[in-house]
């Protein structure tokens, strides 16, 4: 029988850290000589879930198994190990998980030795590796976000003794640089500037999964950045649940603007940035992106909604006001800039006059899109104890009309582009169309176009001859 070793998160003592002042250590990624071979002549599997930090996580898991020698694959049928690199944002994401996670067990029961791991956001939530270990039997190894590093060593003990393991650490502090990654784009990379959140919002489950606040140095990502200009993409992304907080835990002082500007200094011809927080946002970030062409005059900045009593049963440190101070500054001083946004209907007890104020804010903000999303309780957040009163057919109501109003102006601030030239980085042909090319415009619009010469991983001219609420389509010139 599989003998088991188990370290499991506990979120009581991630909700300690705030009370303590741990500072950051930095390390090197370290492998086993021993290990180094042990994939040789196998083959992996990645299925990565959620967001650009999920994404980039992929591309370390990618590149510590390529370093171990195995292979990559499209085929999970044809994988000695398969990783499903999850989220945790909403409980269908979780739900999703397990659900293709089991459809595979067919594999397990035909090659025994087919390793299956979880790992990512949801592996660090308490409940939800529980729920693993009693519906997903066929799961040899659980590791958490905290410990990405660790994964050859954690892969190695299961294959060596068949020992399932589950290592989710809820302690953190710890800043690796040099894991190794292969890219998953050649027209862009994605750079992690910080890891985690203090801000505790109380329906986020995030400052459990990805840990507190702390920031790689700046001389590590720079050097990132540089290798990724060197080796010909056009776009750097930086990364971080929080990126306007970058610094705060160096004693940097407006550390984001700063390391914005050293960035843009590298020369790299496109640069955005992933996630801020209005609590956070700095007048000097919004003059770095009038100041500098190269960071793109695009900005995705939550909002969850347009009810200062909805925002303050959230925790979420800002009102209404202020939001629309951020909004207008930065129209102000980058008229032409691109405002999206994140929007939760139905939180707890909100009420019809909570929702339409959601409505308001976004005919005042005109936003170019926006994620929303029906409310999802996670277990171990406050808002998962509040009394949640409301329909789901109210929610679903709410939502839809949210939608509408939201397609409606997209496609009306879009119609602006018509007969426009953009500059558009191609990233590759459309998913529908093989002779349609596809790329997105500094102002980060999705564009479809026609050329006349591969253009794939460059960027080119586009004349935009249609507009819909989403995407632009034109010809390149």
């Amino acid at each position: 029988m599989k003998r088991e070793d188990f370290i499991l998160p506990v979120h009581a003592e991630e909700r300690k850290r705030t009370k303590k002042n741990t500072e950051s250590t930095f390390s090197n990624f370290k492998i086993s000589d021993d290990i180094v071979n042990l994939g040789y002549g196998k083959k992996y599997f990645i299925h990565t879930y959620g967001c650009q930090a999920n994404v980039r996580d992929g591309e370390a898991l990618a590149g510590m198994m390529e370093m171990m020698g195995y292979t990559s694959t499209n085929v999970p049928d044809d994988a000695d190990v398969l990783f499903f690199n999850t989220c945790a944002i909403r409980k269908a994401a979780e739900d999703r998980v397990l659900s293709d996670v089991n459809k595979l067990r067919y594999l397990k029961e035909q090659r025994p030795t087919t390793v299956f791991c979880i790992c990512g956001c949801m592996a660090q939530e308490e409940e939800t590796v529980k729920r693993i270990l009693s519906v997903s039997p066929h799961v040899d190894l659980i590791f958490g976000t905290h410990n990405i590093h660790r994964m050859p060593n954690l892969l190695a003990e299961v294959i060596q003794s068949n020992q399932r393991k589950v290592e989710v650490f809820s302690q953190e502090g710890d800043v690796v640089e040099d894991v190794p990654v292969k890219r998953s784009m050649d027209s862009k990379g994605f750079v992690n500037i910080m890891y985690g959140c203090d801000k505790f919002c109380t329906y986020c489950i995030v400052p459990y999964t990805r840990g507190r606040e702390r920031s790689r140095r700046m001389e590590d990502i720079l050097r990132e950045v540089e290798e990724l200009k060197a080796s010909g993409r056009k776009e750097v992304v930086l990364l971080g649940q929080n990126v306007n907080a970058y610094g705060k835990d160096l004693k940097m002082e407006d550390g984001f603007t700063q390391l914005l500007v050293a960035v843009a200094k590298t020369g790299i011809e496109r640069i955005s940035f992933y996630t801020s927080h209005p609590r956070d946002y700095s007048a000097t970030t919004i003059d770095a992106m009038r100041d500098y062409p190269n960071i793109m005059p695009f900005l995705h900045l939550p909002v969850q909604s347009g009810s200062n009593e909805v925002l303050r049963r959230m925790a979420r440190g800002y009102t209404v006001e202020r939001y629309k101070q951020l909004y207008n500054d930065l129209k102000k001083k980058v008229p032409h800039i691109a405002f999206t946004t994140d929007l939760i209907v139905g939180f707890p007890n909100e009420t019809d006059e909570e929702f339409e104020a959601t409505l308001d804010l976004v005919r005042y903000c005109r936003f170019d899109m926006a994620y929303a999303f029906i409310y999802s309780p996670r277990a171990g957040t406050p808002a998962a104890n509040m009394e949640d009163n409301i329909p789901l057919e109210v929610k679903k109501e709410r939502l839809a009309r949210l939608n509408d109003l939201l397609t409606e102006i997209a496609e009306e601030n879009n119609r602006r582009f018509l007969g426009e030239i953009v500059s558009v980085l191609c990233i590759g042909t459309s998913k529908r169309n093989s002779e349609v090319y596809s790329g997105y415009s500094k102002d980060n619009k999705l564009v479809n176009f026609t050329s006349e010469k591969d253009c794939i991983n460059q960027i080119v001219n586009v004349e935009i001859t249609a507009t819909h609420s989403y995407y632009l389509e034109g010809k390149a010139l």
